[in-house]
């Protein structure tokens, strides 16, 4: 008799093989036939009208600190992820000296826009070395398995001190040699691999650039070699190649990549995206990405399924308002978001943050953007349009109302009692359109990735990412662009849990992991995120529900029905490479 027995559902197994009707029959926590398939179960899901694929698998996310008081990991876990990979960007808690706990708060906070007093209050810190920090987390568990790399930048610090934190400082030879040594000490205990961050818009909380920002060759390709030495592990980073004008500086982020590879002998993986200022550079890397691979280097890039977008509102984080001297002390001196919203009511307020907003004129930057910006406001829809036109925005309902587009915006966010969402799609959308992030998804070396579930708390809610993917693309955009569901579904299944190591999982096929998603595939959508307040200390964040999913399954266990937690927590940490047996 199977423990569970999914029926009549249309199987995309995740290998990218045509999909096809059946059954998927399920014991011990695994898949033990599919297809043709009958026999008694203790449990039957009817997946008529659905279809079935492996549990998602999302190799970058930043749970670092969630992970130590939420054991139902969302955004990410709701939107069908089963595994997730996090202590990407070279951002983490461990390793940790207790004289540094502050510091790599208030650089998790600047980096990751996670709030310092929720990190302060949930962070448990039973831990110092990075073994002990896996320690800890293999004695918790979760709706999803979870596994994570060994940060440069915690690393650094623990290794150099105070000096740690300075990209300018240089590292000793000795210093070198114990951050190498400390790496695959990391990864002997189970880590997935090493990344760092080499991108300015990472910095701390007060403003300080990332300490790994301008590591040089000695550094990385010391631990780089260390790696090879001991045939583990994997490498991800961030650099600023994909976002300059600069081709000297791009040539040269690129030729270090490929030093990395070369030297370390592993799987690296980066991310690659289309800014304004270069909408034309992820080509010219993906060239580049080509060379490697033609020489035999295993280089990818991490790319996104629709804009990276800013979620304004004067009930979170970020709005256009937010660099006035009246905001920034309405903000300060608030206890709560209700005592915000409530002076921002005040008609007098309004006229100084008006009049404060006409005078603050940034020439360019992400800044100028956000703040004059109004052609890339949108009202967020239900479901959320990710590809929205020019003809949708604040300033052409401004326009069309007669009415100032600073006064029109600012009207608009105090809607709905101040929690008004406004969508600015910052990131893939130089040309108002999702055209290239087709071409950039269906591009010859690419990992799908970038949602950063458990990061960006006020400011974007891009876990909900494996949804777009199959929902948005399987469809089609607005000019007809598509990707077949079986390579989409391969895309965040099979494929990424081969990159990380992680070969027991993403495959609907006897004797891998019975991780899987049952979808109604015609609902599958999501509505605008919440703001809600359930992170340690009462802190906010931006939470998004899809619709669609009617199962979840980890190592066969049901843990959400129609989007609601069924209570069971059958995940945990995963050490190191995972092998089907």
């Amino acid at each position: 008799m199977y423990d569970i027995l999914v029926k009549n559902g249309t199987i995309v197994d995740g290998t990218g093989a045509p999909r096809f009707r059946g059954n998927v029959a399920i014991s011990g926590g695994k898949v033990v036939d599919v297809g043709d398939v009958s026999g008694a179960a203790k449990r039957t899901i009817d997946a008529d009208g659905c279809v079935v694929t492996p549990g998602f698998v999302d190799i970058h996310t930043h749970y670092d600190g969630q992970v130590c008081w939420d054991n139902v990991l969302a955004p990410s876990s709701i939107n069908g992820v089963t595994s997730a990979a996090m202590g990407n960007c070279g951002v983490g808690f461990a390793p940790a000296r207790v004289d540094k706990h502050d510091w790599l708060i208030q650089l998790l906070e600047g980096v990751e826009d996670i709030p310092g007093t929720a990190l302060a209050e949930g962070l448990t810190w039973d831990w110092e070395s990075f073994p002990e920090y896996l320690d800890a987390l293999a004695a918790r568990s979760y709706t999803m398995d979870i596994g994570t790399h060994v940060p440069h930048a915690a690393l650094r610090a623990f290794v150099m001190g105070d000096r740690g934190g300075d990209h300018l400082a240089v590292p000793s030879d000795d210093e070198i040699a114990k951050m190498a040594r400390l790496t695959v000490e990391g990864m002997d205990a189970g880590a997935l691999g090493f990344s760092t961050s080499r991108t300015h818009a990472h910095r701390s909380r007060d403003g300080v650039n990332i300490g790994t920002l301008t590591a040089g060759d000695p550094e990385l390709l010391g631990i780089a070699a260390a790696m090879r030495q001991r045939g583990k592990g994997v490498i991800q980073l961030i650099s600023d190649a994909y976002l300059t004008a600069d081709d000297d500086f791009a040539a040269a982020e690129l030729s270090l990549i490929r030093r990395l590879a070369e030297t370390s002998g592993r799987r690296l993986s980066f991310t690659v995206q289309q800014t304004d200022d270069s909408p034309e550079r992820w080509r010219s890397i993906y060239n580049e990405i080509d060379a490697m691979v033609a020489d035999g280097l295993s280089v990818s890039a991490q790319v996104a399924p629709r804009p990276i977008g800013a979620i304004l509102s004067f009930a979170s984080t970020t709005n256009p308002f937010i660099a006035t001297p009246t905001y920034r002390r309405i903000a300060a001196a608030s206890a709560n978001v209700a005592e915000r919203l409530a002076a921002l009511a005040d008609p007098a307020v309004r006229t100084a943050i008006l009049a404060e907003h006409a005078d603050f004129r940034p020439t360019e930057g992400f800044i100028a953007i956000l703040t004059w910006g109004f052609k890339r406001m949108f009202r967020m829809s239900d479901p959320v349009d990710y590809e929205p036109q020019e003809s949708q925005s604040l300033a052409a309902e401004a326009a069309r109302a007669g009415a100032d587009p600073a006064a029109y915006v600012y009207d608009t966010l105090m809607e709905e009692g101040g929690q008004r969402l406004l969508y600015m799609p910052l990131i893939n959308y130089a040309h108002g359109n999702l055209d290239d992030v087709h071409s950039m998804m269906t591009g010859k070396h690419v990992l799908y990735g970038l949602s950063d579930g458990g990061a960006h708390c006020g400011t974007i809610c891009d876990g909900s990412f494996p949804t777009t993917t199959v929902a948005l693309w399987s469809k089609g955009n607005k000019s007809g662009r598509s990707a077949s569901i079986e390579s989409l579904v391969h895309g965040y299944t099979q494929r990424n849990a081969a990159h990380v190591g992680w070969h027991d999982r993403g495959v609907l096929k006897p004797g891998y992991l019975a991780d899987l998603n049952v979808i109604a595939l015609d609902e599958l959508s999501l509505s605008p995120p919440e703001i809600v307040q359930d992170l340690p200390a009462g802190g906010t964040r931006l939470l998004q529900k899809p619709h669609g999913y009617r199962w979840t399954l980890k190592s066969g266990v049901p843990t959400f029905e129609n989007g609601v937690w069924t209570g069971q927590t059958p995940g945990g940490l995963l050490r190191g490479e995972q092998q089907r047996g």
